[in-house]
Protein backbone atom coordinates (compact mmCIF):
# COMPACT_ATOMS: atom_id res chain seq x y z
CA UNK A 1 0.00 0.00 0.00
CA UNK A 2 1.93 3.19 -0.96
CA UNK A 3 1.62 6.62 1.41
CA UNK A 4 -1.42 8.21 -0.75
CA UNK A 5 -4.02 5.40 0.10
CA UNK A 6 -2.44 4.74 3.59
CA UNK A 7 -3.64 8.72 3.78
CA UNK A 8 -7.06 8.62 2.43
CA UNK A 9 -7.75 5.27 4.72
CA UNK A 10 -6.42 7.12 7.50
CA UNK A 11 -8.68 10.60 6.82
CA UNK A 12 -11.20 7.50 6.48
CA UNK A 13 -11.04 6.31 9.70
CA UNK A 14 -10.75 9.74 11.48
CA UNK A 15 -13.79 10.92 9.38
CA UNK A 16 -16.15 8.18 10.28
CA UNK A 17 -14.81 7.85 13.69
CA UNK A 18 -15.32 11.09 15.17
CA UNK A 19 -18.51 11.84 13.13
CA UNK A 20 -19.96 8.83 14.61
CA UNK A 21 -19.09 9.12 18.30
CA UNK A 22 -20.78 12.72 17.81
CA UNK A 23 -24.16 11.34 16.33
CA UNK A 24 -24.37 8.28 19.25
CA UNK A 25 -22.62 9.99 22.37
CA UNK A 26 -25.48 7.65 24.66
CA UNK A 27 -24.44 4.55 23.40
CA UNK A 28 -21.50 2.58 25.20
CA UNK A 29 -19.06 1.02 23.51
CA UNK A 30 -20.80 -2.46 23.54
CA UNK A 31 -23.76 -1.22 21.84
CA UNK A 32 -22.04 1.01 19.70
CA UNK A 33 -20.21 -1.60 18.17
CA UNK A 34 -22.99 -3.42 16.72
CA UNK A 35 -24.99 -0.03 15.67
CA UNK A 36 -21.77 0.73 13.54
CA UNK A 37 -20.71 -2.32 12.50
CA UNK A 38 -23.64 -3.85 11.39
CA UNK A 39 -24.39 -1.25 9.29
CA UNK A 40 -20.96 -1.58 7.67
CA UNK A 41 -21.90 -5.30 6.93
CA UNK A 42 -25.20 -3.85 5.34
CA UNK A 43 -23.15 -1.72 2.84
CA UNK A 44 -20.64 -3.60 2.21
CA UNK A 45 -23.44 -6.71 0.93
CA UNK A 46 -25.46 -3.50 -0.91
CA UNK A 47 -22.12 -2.19 -2.54
CA UNK A 48 -21.10 -5.60 -3.83
CA UNK A 49 -24.54 -6.42 -4.93
CA UNK A 50 -24.33 -3.18 -6.80
CA UNK A 51 -21.19 -3.47 -8.43
CA UNK A 52 -22.34 -6.89 -9.65
CA UNK A 53 -25.16 -5.00 -11.20
CA UNK A 54 -22.87 -2.50 -12.82
CA UNK A 55 -21.25 -5.96 -14.60
CA UNK A 56 -23.96 -7.50 -15.54
CA UNK A 57 -25.78 -4.74 -17.01
CA UNK A 58 -22.13 -4.36 -18.77
CA UNK A 59 -22.73 -7.99 -19.91
CA UNK A 60 -26.01 -7.70 -21.30
CA UNK A 61 -24.79 -5.07 -23.84
CA UNK A 62 -21.30 -6.38 -24.63
CA UNK A 63 -21.41 -8.31 -28.03
CA UNK A 64 -18.71 -10.41 -27.24
CA UNK A 65 -20.34 -11.95 -23.55
CA UNK A 66 -22.21 -15.10 -23.12
CA UNK A 67 -25.09 -13.08 -21.69
CA UNK A 68 -25.65 -10.51 -24.31
CA UNK A 69 -29.16 -9.82 -24.96
CA UNK A 70 -29.22 -8.40 -28.58
CA UNK A 71 -31.79 -5.02 -28.96
CA UNK A 72 -32.65 -6.21 -32.19
CA UNK A 73 -34.88 -9.13 -30.57
CA UNK A 74 -37.17 -6.55 -28.78
CA UNK A 75 -39.49 -3.78 -29.82
CA UNK A 76 -38.24 -0.18 -30.06
CA UNK A 77 -34.43 -1.73 -30.26
CA UNK A 78 -32.13 -0.70 -27.19
CA UNK A 79 -34.10 2.21 -26.41
CA UNK A 80 -37.42 0.64 -26.04
CA UNK A 81 -38.85 0.11 -22.92
CA UNK A 82 -39.02 -3.81 -23.40
CA UNK A 83 -35.14 -4.14 -24.10
CA UNK A 84 -35.34 -2.23 -20.72
CA UNK A 85 -37.71 -3.85 -18.89
CA UNK A 86 -35.46 -7.20 -20.01
CA UNK A 87 -32.48 -5.81 -18.34
CA UNK A 88 -34.32 -5.00 -15.37
CA UNK A 89 -35.98 -8.40 -15.48
CA UNK A 90 -32.75 -10.61 -15.58
CA UNK A 91 -30.87 -7.93 -13.09
CA UNK A 92 -33.01 -10.09 -10.72
CA UNK A 93 -31.97 -13.09 -11.24
CA UNK A 94 -30.20 -14.77 -8.29
CA UNK A 95 -27.71 -17.14 -9.98
CA UNK A 96 -26.08 -14.24 -11.74
CA UNK A 97 -24.79 -13.20 -8.08
CA UNK A 98 -24.51 -16.75 -6.74
CA UNK A 99 -21.78 -17.70 -9.48
CA UNK A 100 -20.12 -14.62 -8.45
CA UNK A 101 -19.95 -15.40 -4.99
CA UNK A 102 -21.68 -12.46 -4.37
CA UNK A 103 -24.68 -12.02 -1.33
CA UNK A 104 -28.26 -11.63 -2.86
CA UNK A 105 -29.66 -8.26 -1.45
CA UNK A 106 -33.29 -7.80 -1.55
CA UNK A 107 -34.74 -4.71 -3.03
CA UNK A 108 -35.75 -3.28 0.95
CA UNK A 109 -32.23 -4.89 2.01
CA UNK A 110 -30.10 -1.94 -0.51
CA UNK A 111 -28.69 1.09 0.52
CA UNK A 112 -30.12 2.80 -1.54
CA UNK A 113 -33.89 1.87 0.01
CA UNK A 114 -32.67 2.79 3.24
CA UNK A 115 -31.26 6.55 2.64
CA UNK A 116 -34.23 7.19 0.91
CA UNK A 117 -36.65 5.09 3.51
CA UNK A 118 -34.91 6.75 6.47
CA UNK A 119 -35.99 10.17 6.31
CA UNK A 120 -39.69 9.34 5.62
CA UNK A 121 -39.99 6.61 8.73
CA UNK A 122 -38.67 9.26 11.22
CA UNK A 123 -42.19 10.61 11.34
CA UNK A 124 -43.99 8.46 9.55
CA UNK A 125 -45.19 4.80 8.01
CA UNK A 126 -44.39 3.33 5.30
CA UNK A 127 -46.00 -0.40 3.93
CA UNK A 128 -43.54 -3.07 2.17
CA UNK A 129 -44.74 -5.57 0.50
CA UNK A 130 -42.91 -9.12 -0.29
CA UNK A 131 -41.36 -8.03 -3.47
CA UNK A 132 -40.04 -5.21 -0.91
CA UNK A 133 -41.50 -1.96 -2.90
CA UNK A 134 -42.88 0.42 -0.47
CA UNK A 135 -46.73 0.99 -1.38
CA UNK A 136 -48.12 4.66 -2.44
CA UNK A 137 -50.17 6.17 0.11
CA UNK A 138 -53.47 5.62 -1.69
CA UNK A 139 -52.93 1.91 -1.70
CA UNK A 140 -52.02 1.91 1.70
CA UNK A 141 -55.47 1.44 3.18
CA UNK A 142 -56.65 -1.29 1.08
CA UNK A 143 -53.60 -2.99 1.32
CA UNK A 144 -52.90 -3.04 5.22
CA UNK A 145 -54.93 -6.55 6.12
CA UNK A 146 -52.63 -7.98 3.60
CA UNK A 147 -49.46 -9.63 4.24
CA UNK A 148 -47.34 -6.28 4.39
CA UNK A 149 -44.50 -4.97 6.83
CA UNK A 150 -45.17 -1.80 8.52
CA UNK A 151 -42.53 0.38 9.72
CA UNK A 152 -42.38 3.17 11.80
CA UNK A 153 -38.91 4.11 12.86
CA UNK A 154 -35.78 4.36 11.79
CA UNK A 155 -34.28 1.12 13.69
CA UNK A 156 -37.26 -1.04 12.17
CA UNK A 157 -36.26 -0.10 9.05
CA UNK A 158 -32.29 -1.61 9.63
CA UNK A 159 -34.04 -4.49 11.29
CA UNK A 160 -36.08 -5.37 8.79
CA UNK A 161 -33.24 -5.02 6.04
CA UNK A 162 -31.14 -7.56 8.28
CA UNK A 163 -34.04 -10.10 8.59
CA UNK A 164 -35.03 -10.40 4.65
CA UNK A 165 -31.10 -10.39 3.63
CA UNK A 166 -30.51 -13.30 6.50
CA UNK A 167 -34.16 -15.33 5.51
CA UNK A 168 -32.51 -14.62 1.32
CA UNK A 169 -29.27 -15.84 2.03
CA UNK A 170 -28.80 -19.17 4.60
CA UNK A 171 -25.33 -18.64 5.41
CA UNK A 172 -26.33 -15.62 7.16
CA UNK A 173 -28.87 -17.48 9.63
CA UNK A 174 -28.38 -16.39 13.46
CA UNK A 175 -25.54 -14.43 12.61
CA UNK A 176 -26.82 -10.86 12.05
CA UNK A 177 -27.94 -8.88 14.98
CA UNK A 178 -31.13 -7.46 14.73
CA UNK A 179 -31.52 -4.52 17.78
CA UNK A 180 -31.87 -1.39 16.26
CA UNK A 181 -35.60 -1.20 17.24
CA UNK A 182 -34.63 -1.76 20.75
CA UNK A 183 -32.17 1.00 20.65
CA UNK A 184 -32.56 4.11 22.87
CA UNK A 185 -31.69 6.76 20.83
CA UNK A 186 -32.93 9.56 18.96
CA UNK A 187 -34.30 7.95 15.13
CA UNK A 188 -32.86 10.84 13.33
CA UNK A 189 -29.63 10.47 15.02
CA UNK A 190 -29.34 6.76 13.71
CA UNK A 191 -30.58 8.19 9.96
CA UNK A 192 -28.22 10.30 9.95
CA UNK A 193 -25.48 7.34 10.61
CA UNK A 194 -26.69 5.98 7.65
CA UNK A 195 -26.13 8.88 5.39
CA UNK A 196 -22.30 8.99 7.14
CA UNK A 197 -21.71 5.39 6.19
CA UNK A 198 -22.65 5.97 2.90
CA UNK A 199 -20.24 8.17 2.37
CA UNK A 200 -17.51 6.33 2.17
CA UNK A 201 -16.35 5.50 -1.19
CA UNK A 202 -16.05 2.26 -3.19
CA UNK A 203 -12.86 2.43 -4.53
CA UNK A 204 -9.48 5.03 -4.22
CA UNK A 205 -6.43 3.84 -6.82
CA UNK A 206 -6.24 0.21 -6.40
CA UNK A 207 -8.41 -0.27 -3.26
CA UNK A 208 -11.57 -1.93 -3.46
CA UNK A 209 -14.58 -1.07 -2.02
CA UNK A 210 -13.88 -4.52 -0.04
CA UNK A 211 -10.55 -3.33 0.49
CA UNK A 212 -12.02 -0.12 2.76
CA UNK A 213 -14.73 -1.49 4.57
CA UNK A 214 -13.13 -4.34 5.57
CA UNK A 215 -10.24 -1.61 6.81
CA UNK A 216 -13.11 0.46 8.53
CA UNK A 217 -14.42 -2.76 10.09
CA UNK A 218 -10.74 -4.05 11.55
CA UNK A 219 -10.42 -0.26 12.55
CA UNK A 220 -14.01 -0.27 14.16
CA UNK A 221 -12.86 -2.90 16.10
CA UNK A 222 -9.83 -2.06 17.98
CA UNK A 223 -11.58 1.35 18.77
CA UNK A 224 -14.58 -0.34 20.46
CA UNK A 225 -11.40 -2.60 22.35
CA UNK A 226 -9.69 0.42 23.84
CA UNK A 227 -13.16 1.69 24.65
CA UNK A 228 -14.21 -0.95 26.72
CA UNK A 229 -11.46 -1.82 28.10
CA UNK A 230 -11.14 -5.43 29.39
CA UNK A 231 -14.17 -6.57 27.89
CA UNK A 232 -12.88 -5.47 24.54
CA UNK A 233 -10.17 -8.31 24.86
CA UNK A 234 -13.17 -11.07 24.17
CA UNK A 235 -12.90 -10.04 20.27
CA UNK A 236 -10.05 -7.91 19.84
CA UNK A 237 -6.21 -8.98 19.21
CA UNK A 238 -3.28 -6.35 17.91
CA UNK A 239 -2.99 -6.31 14.30
CA UNK A 240 0.70 -6.58 14.65
CA UNK A 241 0.71 -9.70 17.20
CA UNK A 242 -1.65 -11.91 14.83
CA UNK A 243 0.33 -11.02 11.74
CA UNK A 244 3.53 -11.99 13.75
CA UNK A 245 1.83 -15.59 14.24
CA UNK A 246 0.32 -15.91 10.68
CA UNK A 247 3.88 -15.22 8.89
CA UNK A 248 5.68 -17.87 11.31
CA UNK A 249 3.15 -20.42 10.39
CA UNK A 250 3.23 -19.63 6.77
CA UNK A 251 -0.61 -21.14 6.46
CA UNK A 252 -0.98 -20.93 2.86
CA UNK A 253 -3.11 -24.86 2.10
CA UNK A 254 -5.20 -26.84 4.01
CA UNK A 255 -7.47 -26.15 7.24
CA UNK A 256 -7.06 -23.01 10.11
CA UNK A 257 -8.22 -23.55 13.08
CA UNK A 258 -9.14 -21.06 16.34
CA UNK A 259 -10.86 -22.13 19.88
CA UNK A 260 -11.20 -18.43 21.03
CA UNK A 261 -11.59 -16.91 17.40
CA UNK A 262 -12.98 -13.48 18.76
CA UNK A 263 -13.79 -11.42 15.86
CA UNK A 264 -11.54 -13.99 13.44
CA UNK A 265 -8.64 -11.67 12.88
CA UNK A 266 -6.22 -14.63 12.62
CA UNK A 267 -8.72 -15.72 9.31
CA UNK A 268 -8.53 -12.37 7.99
CA UNK A 269 -4.51 -12.07 8.35
CA UNK A 270 -4.42 -15.44 7.29
CA UNK A 271 -6.28 -14.01 3.52
CA UNK A 272 -3.90 -10.96 3.64
CA UNK A 273 -0.78 -13.87 3.60
CA UNK A 274 -1.89 -15.76 0.98
CA UNK A 275 -2.95 -12.94 -1.11
CA UNK A 276 0.34 -11.35 -0.75
CA UNK A 277 2.46 -14.54 -1.32
CA UNK A 278 -0.18 -14.93 -4.67
CA UNK A 279 -1.33 -17.91 -2.98
CA UNK A 280 -5.02 -19.11 -3.42
CA UNK A 281 -7.20 -18.38 -0.71
CA UNK A 282 -9.56 -21.46 -1.58
CA UNK A 283 -6.91 -23.88 -0.82
CA UNK A 284 -7.30 -22.90 2.80
CA UNK A 285 -10.45 -24.23 5.09
CA UNK A 286 -11.67 -21.62 7.87
CA UNK A 287 -12.63 -23.26 11.33
CA UNK A 288 -13.50 -21.26 14.41
CA UNK A 289 -15.45 -21.24 17.79
CA UNK A 290 -16.22 -18.25 20.01
CA UNK A 291 -18.16 -18.11 23.06
CA UNK A 292 -19.88 -14.70 23.33
CA UNK A 293 -22.90 -15.04 20.76
CA UNK A 294 -21.94 -11.45 19.81
CA UNK A 295 -19.02 -11.53 19.19
CA UNK A 296 -19.60 -14.76 16.92
CA UNK A 297 -21.98 -12.53 15.09
CA UNK A 298 -19.55 -10.06 14.14
CA UNK A 299 -16.79 -12.49 13.79
CA UNK A 300 -19.24 -14.22 11.02
CA UNK A 301 -19.60 -10.72 9.20
CA UNK A 302 -16.56 -9.84 9.49
CA UNK A 303 -15.31 -13.01 7.39
CA UNK A 304 -18.65 -12.00 4.93
CA UNK A 305 -17.15 -8.48 4.53
CA UNK A 306 -13.61 -10.13 3.67
CA UNK A 307 -15.17 -13.19 0.96
CA UNK A 308 -13.65 -15.87 3.02
CA UNK A 309 -15.98 -19.17 3.39
CA UNK A 310 -15.96 -20.05 6.84
CA UNK A 311 -17.50 -22.85 9.37
CA UNK A 312 -17.89 -21.44 13.25
CA UNK A 313 -19.95 -24.19 14.13
CA UNK A 314 -23.94 -24.70 14.44
CA UNK A 315 -23.87 -21.82 17.77
CA UNK A 316 -21.55 -20.10 19.50
CA UNK A 317 -20.59 -22.55 22.50
CA UNK A 318 -17.49 -23.02 24.78
CA UNK A 319 -14.66 -24.96 23.06
CA UNK A 320 -14.40 -26.86 26.79
CA UNK A 321 -17.81 -28.50 26.96
CA UNK A 322 -19.51 -28.31 23.61
CA UNK A 323 -16.59 -28.59 21.37
CA UNK A 324 -18.05 -27.43 17.50
CA UNK A 325 -15.85 -29.11 15.47
CA UNK A 326 -14.66 -32.83 17.65
CA UNK A 327 -13.23 -34.26 14.65
CA UNK A 328 -10.94 -31.62 13.11
CA UNK A 329 -7.72 -31.98 12.70
CA UNK A 330 -6.78 -28.89 11.58
CA UNK A 331 -2.94 -28.23 9.83
CA UNK A 332 -3.02 -24.59 11.33
CA UNK A 333 -4.15 -23.33 14.77
CA UNK A 334 -3.71 -19.78 15.98
CA UNK A 335 -5.47 -18.26 19.29
CA UNK A 336 -5.15 -15.43 21.59
CA UNK A 337 -7.48 -17.05 23.96
CA UNK A 338 -8.50 -15.08 27.56
CA UNK A 339 -5.26 -14.84 29.65
CA UNK A 340 -5.17 -17.08 33.25
CA UNK A 341 -9.13 -17.78 32.98
CA UNK A 342 -10.22 -19.39 36.21
CA UNK A 343 -13.11 -21.95 36.67
CA UNK A 344 -12.82 -23.18 32.99
CA UNK A 345 -13.58 -26.79 33.82
CA UNK A 346 -17.55 -26.47 35.08
CA UNK A 347 -19.03 -29.35 33.11
CA UNK A 348 -15.62 -30.93 31.61
CA UNK A 349 -14.75 -34.61 32.50
CA UNK A 350 -11.19 -35.55 34.40
CA UNK A 351 -10.55 -37.88 31.99
CA UNK A 352 -11.67 -35.75 28.94
CA UNK A 353 -9.41 -37.79 26.02
CA UNK A 354 -7.73 -33.87 25.42
CA UNK A 355 -5.57 -34.10 28.29
CA UNK A 356 -2.94 -36.31 26.62
CA UNK A 357 -0.19 -34.57 29.08
CA UNK A 358 -2.38 -33.80 32.35
CA UNK A 359 -4.69 -32.80 33.37
CA UNK A 360 -4.93 -29.02 33.58
CA UNK A 361 -5.86 -27.11 37.08
CA UNK A 362 -9.56 -25.74 37.86
CA UNK A 363 -7.44 -22.34 38.46
CA UNK A 364 -5.57 -21.79 35.31
CA UNK A 365 -7.28 -22.59 31.43
CA UNK A 366 -3.68 -21.61 30.16
CA UNK A 367 -2.61 -25.50 29.49
CA UNK A 368 -6.28 -26.54 28.77
CA UNK A 369 -6.32 -24.11 25.61
CA UNK A 370 -2.49 -25.64 24.97
CA UNK A 371 -3.76 -29.23 25.15
CA UNK A 372 -7.22 -28.56 23.39
CA UNK A 373 -5.11 -27.11 20.03
CA UNK A 374 -2.82 -30.19 20.53
CA UNK A 375 -5.65 -32.27 20.27
CA UNK A 376 -7.10 -30.99 17.07
CA UNK A 377 -3.66 -30.23 15.03
CA UNK A 378 -3.00 -32.80 12.11
CA UNK A 379 -0.19 -34.85 12.56
CA UNK A 380 2.24 -33.52 10.78
CA UNK A 381 0.37 -29.53 11.82
CA UNK A 382 1.63 -26.12 13.76
CA UNK A 383 0.16 -24.07 15.87
CA UNK A 384 0.83 -20.71 17.62
CA UNK A 385 -0.67 -20.12 20.91
CA UNK A 386 -0.72 -16.78 22.98
CA UNK A 387 -0.48 -17.35 26.65
CA UNK A 388 0.48 -14.93 29.72
CA UNK A 389 4.28 -15.45 31.02
CA UNK A 390 3.48 -17.74 33.90
CA UNK A 391 2.79 -20.39 31.27
CA UNK A 392 6.89 -20.87 30.65
CA UNK A 393 8.04 -21.31 34.46
CA UNK A 394 4.92 -21.67 36.75
CA UNK A 395 5.38 -25.00 38.56
CA UNK A 396 1.43 -24.41 40.28
CA UNK A 397 -1.35 -26.63 40.52
CA UNK A 398 0.94 -29.46 38.05
CA UNK A 399 1.61 -26.91 35.25
CA UNK A 400 5.00 -27.55 35.26
CA UNK A 401 4.49 -31.03 35.32
CA UNK A 402 2.33 -30.85 31.89
CA UNK A 403 5.12 -28.45 30.84
CA UNK A 404 7.44 -31.02 30.97
CA UNK A 405 5.32 -33.76 29.42
CA UNK A 406 5.36 -31.79 26.18
CA UNK A 407 9.17 -30.93 26.03
CA UNK A 408 9.90 -34.45 26.70
CA UNK A 409 7.53 -35.55 23.76
CA UNK A 410 9.09 -33.14 21.94
CA UNK A 411 6.57 -30.96 20.62
CA UNK A 412 7.76 -27.41 21.33
CA UNK A 413 9.28 -25.49 18.50
CA UNK A 414 9.70 -21.91 19.40
CA UNK A 415 8.82 -19.67 22.32
CA UNK A 416 8.68 -16.22 21.90
CA UNK A 417 9.08 -13.45 24.67
CA UNK A 418 6.64 -10.23 23.85
CA UNK A 419 7.17 -6.53 25.13
CA UNK A 420 4.76 -5.44 27.32
CA UNK A 421 2.27 -2.80 26.77
CA UNK A 422 0.76 -4.15 23.22
CA UNK A 423 -2.62 -4.99 24.53
CA UNK A 424 -5.23 -2.44 25.12
CA UNK A 425 -7.25 -4.45 27.77
CA UNK A 426 -4.16 -6.36 30.17
CA UNK A 427 -0.63 -5.59 31.08
CA UNK A 428 0.16 -9.23 31.64
CA UNK A 429 3.06 -9.84 30.35
CA UNK A 430 2.92 -12.27 27.40
CA UNK A 431 4.75 -14.93 24.89
CA UNK A 432 3.83 -17.46 21.82
CA UNK A 433 3.97 -20.91 22.36
CA UNK A 434 4.81 -22.61 18.65
CA UNK A 435 4.44 -26.12 18.67
CA UNK A 436 4.38 -29.20 16.09
CA UNK A 437 3.77 -32.66 16.01
CA UNK A 438 6.42 -33.04 13.14
CA UNK A 439 9.77 -31.86 13.80
CA UNK A 440 11.17 -34.08 10.67
CA UNK A 441 12.70 -32.87 7.80
CA UNK A 442 9.67 -32.38 5.33
CA UNK A 443 8.37 -29.31 3.05
CA UNK A 444 6.23 -27.16 4.28
CA UNK A 445 3.14 -26.41 3.44
CA UNK A 446 4.67 -22.94 1.80
CA UNK A 447 7.20 -25.01 -0.36
CA UNK A 448 10.08 -25.11 1.74
CA UNK A 449 12.54 -27.41 3.07
CA UNK A 450 12.96 -27.92 6.49
CA UNK A 451 15.23 -29.80 8.33
CA UNK A 452 15.39 -32.27 11.07
CA UNK A 453 14.33 -30.42 14.07
CA UNK A 454 14.26 -32.94 16.67
CA UNK A 455 15.46 -32.86 20.17
CA UNK A 456 15.58 -28.80 19.85
CA UNK A 457 13.68 -25.75 20.66
CA UNK A 458 14.54 -21.94 19.32
CA UNK A 459 13.94 -19.09 21.80
CA UNK A 460 13.43 -15.57 21.07
CA UNK A 461 13.41 -12.64 23.13
CA UNK A 462 11.64 -9.83 21.60
CA UNK A 463 11.36 -7.97 24.12
CA UNK A 464 13.35 -4.68 23.39
CA UNK A 465 11.56 -4.71 20.13
CA UNK A 466 8.90 -2.56 19.48
CA UNK A 467 7.94 1.26 19.57
CA UNK A 468 5.58 3.39 21.31
CA UNK A 469 2.70 4.22 19.49
CA UNK A 470 1.63 6.45 21.95
CA UNK A 471 1.77 6.99 25.40
CA UNK A 472 0.15 3.82 26.45
CA UNK A 473 0.27 1.31 23.86
CA UNK A 474 3.46 -0.37 22.18
CA UNK A 475 3.64 -1.35 18.45
CA UNK A 476 5.77 -4.54 16.46
CA UNK A 477 7.25 -2.32 13.01
CA UNK A 478 6.97 -4.53 10.13
CA UNK A 479 10.69 -4.99 10.48
CA UNK A 480 10.52 -6.30 13.97
CA UNK A 481 8.11 -8.69 12.27
CA UNK A 482 10.53 -9.82 9.41
CA UNK A 483 13.03 -10.23 11.88
CA UNK A 484 11.54 -12.40 14.29
CA UNK A 485 9.69 -14.14 11.04
CA UNK A 486 13.21 -14.72 9.48
CA UNK A 487 14.94 -15.67 12.53
CA UNK A 488 12.41 -18.69 12.88
CA UNK A 489 12.70 -19.42 9.28
CA UNK A 490 16.11 -19.54 8.88
CA UNK A 491 16.26 -21.73 11.92
CA UNK A 492 13.98 -24.83 10.61
CA UNK A 493 16.21 -24.68 7.68
CA UNK A 494 19.30 -24.23 8.88
CA UNK A 495 22.08 -25.80 6.42
CA UNK A 496 19.37 -26.36 3.82
CA UNK A 497 18.41 -24.50 0.12
CA UNK A 498 15.53 -23.77 -1.15
CA UNK A 499 16.28 -25.47 -4.49
CA UNK A 500 14.96 -29.18 -4.63
CA UNK A 501 14.25 -31.36 -7.89
CA UNK A 502 11.07 -32.80 -7.93
CA UNK A 503 12.04 -36.30 -6.60
CA UNK A 504 14.11 -35.31 -3.38
CA UNK A 505 11.37 -32.47 -2.32
CA UNK A 506 8.89 -35.93 -2.52
CA UNK A 507 10.78 -37.48 -0.23
CA UNK A 508 11.38 -34.57 2.33
CA UNK A 509 15.22 -34.94 1.32
CA UNK A 510 16.90 -31.40 0.88
CA UNK A 511 20.44 -29.93 -0.14
CA UNK A 512 22.88 -28.76 2.58
CA UNK A 513 24.11 -25.60 2.19
CA UNK A 514 27.74 -24.42 2.06
CA UNK A 515 26.75 -21.46 4.80
CA UNK A 516 24.31 -21.63 7.41
CA UNK A 517 21.43 -19.50 7.62
CA UNK A 518 20.89 -19.42 11.13
CA UNK A 519 23.00 -18.72 14.08
CA UNK A 520 22.50 -17.59 17.90
CA UNK A 521 22.47 -13.83 18.82
CA UNK A 522 22.91 -12.40 22.33
CA UNK A 523 20.38 -11.15 23.77
CA UNK A 524 17.86 -12.32 21.32
CA UNK A 525 18.21 -15.62 20.03
CA UNK A 526 19.43 -19.31 20.87
CA UNK A 527 18.68 -22.62 19.36
CA UNK A 528 18.95 -24.93 22.64
CA UNK A 529 18.76 -28.67 22.75
CA UNK A 530 16.45 -30.78 25.47
CA UNK A 531 19.55 -31.66 27.73
CA UNK A 532 19.99 -28.04 28.06
CA UNK A 533 16.39 -26.73 28.78
CA UNK A 534 16.52 -29.97 31.53
CA UNK A 535 19.38 -28.28 33.52
CA UNK A 536 16.74 -25.26 33.90
CA UNK A 537 13.81 -27.88 35.40
CA UNK A 538 12.06 -27.16 31.84
CA UNK A 539 11.60 -23.69 32.19
CA UNK A 540 10.67 -22.21 28.86
CA UNK A 541 11.48 -18.44 29.47
CA UNK A 542 14.07 -17.31 26.61
CA UNK A 543 15.60 -14.95 28.92
CA UNK A 544 17.36 -17.68 30.50
CA UNK A 545 18.90 -19.06 27.34
CA UNK A 546 19.57 -16.20 24.90
CA UNK A 547 21.89 -14.42 27.43
CA UNK A 548 22.71 -10.61 27.35
CA UNK A 549 24.06 -8.54 24.57
CA UNK A 550 27.19 -8.40 24.20
CA UNK A 551 28.94 -4.74 24.93
CA UNK A 552 31.50 -3.36 22.93
CA UNK A 553 34.65 -2.66 24.69
CA UNK A 554 35.35 0.94 24.41
CA UNK A 555 38.63 0.85 24.34
CA UNK A 556 39.58 1.98 28.20
CA UNK A 557 41.72 -0.07 30.25
CA UNK A 558 39.93 -1.38 33.08
CA UNK A 559 42.32 -0.08 35.94
CA UNK A 560 41.94 3.53 34.12
CA UNK A 561 38.39 3.63 34.10
CA UNK A 562 37.99 2.23 37.57
CA UNK A 563 39.79 5.23 39.05
CA UNK A 564 37.81 7.51 36.95
CA UNK A 565 34.55 5.69 37.83
CA UNK A 566 35.81 6.01 41.90
CA UNK A 567 36.85 9.26 41.62
CA UNK A 568 33.41 10.63 39.98
CA UNK A 569 31.66 8.32 42.83
CA UNK A 570 33.45 10.23 46.14
CA UNK A 571 32.47 13.50 44.33
CA UNK A 572 28.67 12.51 44.55
CA UNK A 573 28.90 10.79 48.06
CA UNK A 574 30.81 14.50 49.03
CA UNK A 575 27.37 16.12 47.14
CA UNK A 576 25.27 13.54 49.02
CA UNK A 577 26.31 14.73 52.23
CA UNK A 578 26.03 18.54 51.46
CA UNK A 579 22.51 17.93 50.80
CA UNK A 580 21.62 15.73 53.45
CA UNK A 581 23.42 18.69 55.78
CA UNK A 582 21.72 21.36 54.36
CA UNK A 583 18.22 18.96 54.62
CA UNK A 584 18.61 18.73 58.08
CA UNK A 585 19.77 22.47 59.18
CA UNK A 586 16.18 23.44 57.12
CA UNK A 587 14.10 20.57 59.56
CA UNK A 588 16.17 22.44 62.56
CA UNK A 589 14.98 25.66 61.49
CA UNK A 590 11.44 24.44 61.58
CA UNK A 591 11.63 23.17 65.36
CA UNK A 592 12.36 19.36 63.62
CA UNK A 593 15.57 17.52 65.12
CA UNK A 594 16.35 14.87 62.61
Amino acid sequence: MDQTEQQFLNDLEKKLWTSANKLLPALDASQYKHVALGLVFLKYVSDSFDLRRKELTEQFNNLEHEYYLDPADFKGGASGLEYQAEINLELEQRDYYAEANVFWVPMQSRWEFLQNQNKVVINGVIWINKQGEVLTLAAQEETEKRQCTRISSVGQLIDNALDVIEQDNPKLKGVLNKRYTQLQIDQAKLGELIDLIATIPFVHATLSSKDILGHVYEYFLGQFALAEGKKGGQFYTPKSIVSLIVQMLEPFKGRVYDPAMGSGGFFVQSEHFIREHQGRIGDVSIYGQEYNHTTWQLAAMNMVIRGIDFNFGKEPASSYTNDQHPDLRADFVMANPPFNMKEWDTGVDDNDPRWVYGKPPSGNANFAWLQHMLYHLAPSGSLGLLLANGSMSSNTSGEGVIRKALIENDLVECMVALPGQLFTNTQIPACIWFLTKNKKARTSASGKQLRDRNGEILFIDARNLGYMKDRVLRDFTQDDLNNVTETFHNWQSVGWSEERTPTNADQNVGVPNVTPTYENIPGFCASVNLEGIKKHDYVLTPGRYVGAVAEEDDGEPFADKMARLTAQLKIQFAESDRLEGEIKNNLAGLGYDV
